[in-house]
């Protein structure tokens, strides 16, 4: 067992089949910036990150769309503070043409206060945009178990 004083997670690196439009997605939907890129045919990636902090890495090293019925990850999740932020979101994702999986923002349970959108990047990649408080009195879509992950 490691003997760790702190612990949380780092960055989280996704296989994208076109970068330089997985680069605009991120960038649009979460404001991250380019804070490093390899352009090199074989080996094109893009650190993204907001205030200099490291968030996100885009890897091109995939030539299909993600299986969600596959092992691996289930969905990529970020926290905002409001659900007028979480709606900020919801119409950017709408201008871009993303599939949700539900409609409007939604409770991670029947009477959770946290909820917010669940959706796909352009490569099949779900993700999630949820505030803490904010989503009560809306109905939860899948009853009797947790919104997140059922979609």
């Amino acid at each position: 067992m490691g003997n760790f004083k702190s612990l949380q997670t780092g960055h989280v690196g996704l296989n994208v089949t076109d970068l330089d439009r997985s680069i605009a997605f991120y960038a649009k939907v979460f404001d991250f910036e380019v804070l490093g890129e390899s352009k090199e045919a074989d080996r094109r990636y893009a650190f993204l990150g907001r205030d200099g902090k490291l968030l996100v890495t885009l890897w091109q090293q995939s030539t299909m769309a993600f299986p969600s019925g596959a092992a691996g990850l289930h969905h990529l999740s970020f926290q905002v503070e409001t659900v007028e932020e979480v709606r900020s979101a919801e119409a950017v994702l709408r201008d871009l043409g993303a599939e949700f999986a539900y409609e409007g923002v939604v409770p991670h349970g029947e009477g959770a206060s946290s909820g917010g959108i669940f959706f796909t990047d352009p490569d099949g990649i779900r993700l999630e945009i949820f505030t803490p408080s904010g989503a009560e009195g809306e109905q939860a879509p899948t009853a009797g178990a947790p919104t997140c992950g059922f979609f």
